[in-house]
């Protein structure tokens, strides 16, 4: 019996493993693979958080030196362009409007266009994110930002976009919540199909 247990074993556990093994390009850029995972996750979370919260509370903020629902939205549109115009030689082409209007005054545009710029945003990082592959993570770049530049390597514009979209979903988490609706993380999951 414990011959047959492990002859069984012996053909299963490779079948097995190579079932659970990430896909080919995981496994050349696992680094890489693992910063699209958490982006493009805190991506959708942002992107429900945003659809999810009335137009009515995008003045919203429960202190007055906090920033406005809507300041977020604008401001991590803008973030996103920021870190993503450096993952690699593609770089966004923007309205003058989305560039020269102060931040102060895109945050009060309606809810409708500032979460279409937001989308829009993500959307141009998905296609930035194609340009990465963990071997160019190192590579020495030049960031500018309010006119000044100084030298970066491109990993810690992909580490700040991740940490960048975690620290406003928080932030959007704890408005929600002070608002009696449920941050898209906190929703419950949907049941797996059973095979």
């Amino acid at each position: 019996m414990n011959m047959y247990r492990l002859a069984i074993a012996t053909f299963a556990l490779p079948a097995a493993l190579v079932a659970q093994q990430p896909s080919a390009a995981a496994q050349a850029n696992p680094i890489t693979a693992a910063f699209r995972s958490r982006i493009f996750a805190s991506h959708r979370n942002i992107a429900q958080a945003f659809d999810s919260i009335p137009a009515s509370k995008f003045d919203y903020k429960p202190t007055p030196k906090q920033l406005t629902v809507g300041y977020i939205a604008q401001h991590v549109a803008t973030d996103s362009y920021l870190f993503c115009n450096n993952f690699g030689a593609m770089k966004a082409t923007l309205p003058d409007k989305d560039t020269a209007t102060p931040d102060s005054v895109k945050a009060k545009w309606p809810k409708d266009e500032l979460v279409s710029k937001l989308k829009a945003s993500f959307a141009f990082c998905a296609q930035a994110f194609d340009q990465l592959e963990d071997a160019k993570l190192a590579d020495q770049i030049t960031m500018t930002f309010n006119g000044t530049s100084r030298p970066t390597t491109r990993i810690n514009m992909v580490l700040g976009h991740a940490l960048d979209l975690a620290d406003h979903y928080s932030q959007l988490a704890n408005y929600m919540r002070l608002n009696n609706l449920i941050p898209p993380s906190a929703l419950p999951r949907p049941a797996r199909p059973s095979n």
